[in-house]
């Protein structure tokens, strides 16, 4: 038989054998758990990986340099719509905005600059999930926003280029658009954007008082709807490329090395039609875009505001813009930044 010291001695041993055993399986469980925790968190990076690249602006002010693991929810962000993870970029209609503009922004800016002619290429494929559901019909940039840009970072600092989606209330499709903003020569108040309609509408289609508005587009293209661009610059060349499926594939060309706006007389109707009451009918410099840096920007540019598009703001509050549609709200599931190549050559 087993004495009691032996018995005794028996159960402490089991004791704390199954004391050990615990801790450990706790260990392991939060560690199991931690684990799990870091791979459930799924950045922007993960998902669309030329983060490093970039830097970025939200719409509440917030700036970061820094964008390989980084989010930041309500502006910058992955979502999942069952299928397919994408970078989410939301901004308000009224937030903390850059120095040189009223509409606020989540978008990335990109680091490395370039000239038209070294050029450069920017791909974007997204969806368009919500625009701001008020403003004044008759303001080109009411319920709109601004997808993919080439912005100058010297002169005037003007937009060679802003790739814009645009869809009035109770529309189920709306407009893609890009529009072209002269290097203004001289005095940079007379400057002035021409918009060219790739699906539905330019820049120039607005309603006749603030509350009508045109007749829906017929090959427009609907919120939650995806399309691909490509922004190819090319020995001074811009080439673009916009692509949906069932909708006609369209392509442009556009120097940014010689203007097409350098005399009065070049001034096209469309320009005269919605600037040349505000005073802005100012020519172009003859070489454009030329030896001038650029840069790329991506993401979700808000063109809504409470001063010239009179779109509701709720007193700058976020959260309530957001609950009432107040906002613009891009998802891309993939783009990239490069060289720019000959076309057909890539």
């Amino acid at each position: 038989m087993m004495g009691n010291k032996t018995l005794k001695s028996l159960v402490q041993s089991l004791l704390m054998i199954g004391l050990v055993l615990f801790i450990n399986s706790c260990f392991d469980k939060a560690k199991k758990s931690k684990n799990e925790d870091s791979k459930a968190t799924i950045y922007p990076s993960d998902v669309i990986p030329f983060m490093d690249e970039w830097k970025i602006l939200l719409g509440d002010g917030t700036r970061s340099e820094e964008l390989v693991n980084y989010e930041k929810k309500d502006f910058f962000y992955v979502a999942n719509d069952g299928k397919t993870d994408w970078v989410v970029y939301k901004t308000p209609n009224s937030g903390i905005t850059s120095r040189t503009s009223s509409n606020t922004r989540t978008e990335l800016g990109q680091k490395a600059h370039w000239v038209p002619e070294t050029g450069g290429k920017l791909t974007g494929t997204l969806k368009v999930q919500h625009v701001s559901t008020t403003g004044d019909a008759r303001v080109p940039s009411s319920y709109s926003v601004v997808v993919g840009q080439i912005h100058s970072d010297e002169g005037h600092e003007n937009e060679p280029l802003k790739i814009f989606y645009k869809k009035f209330p109770g529309h189920t499709k709306g407009s893609v658009f890009w529009n072209y903003e002269i290097n203004t020569k001289g005095d940079n108040s007379g400057r002035w954007d021409f918009s060219t309609a790739v699906w539905g509408y330019d820049f120039s289609v607005v309603g006749t008082n603030p509350t009508t508005y045109p007749d829906e587009p017929e090959d427009g293209i609907a919120l939650g709807e995806e399309f691909t661009y490509e922004v190819n610059v090319y020995n001074g060349i811009m080439y673009l490329t916009f692509t949906s499926n069932g909708h006609e594939t369209k392509t442009f060309t556009k120097s940014l090395l010689k203007s097409d706006f350098a005399k009065k007389s070049d001034i096209p109707q469309q320009v005269l039609t919605v600037y040349a009451s505000k005073g802005r009918d100012g020519i172009e410099r003859e070489n454009a875009y030329a030896g001038e840096i650029q840069y790329f920007k991506q993401g979700a540019y808000n063109q809504a505001n409470g001063k010239s598009t009179k779109s509701e703001t709720f007193d700058g509050d976020i959260a309530k813009q957001y609950a009432n549609g107040s906002y613009a709200e891009i998802w891309f599931k993939d783009a990239s930044v490069s060289s720019g190549t000959l076309p057909g050559k890539e």
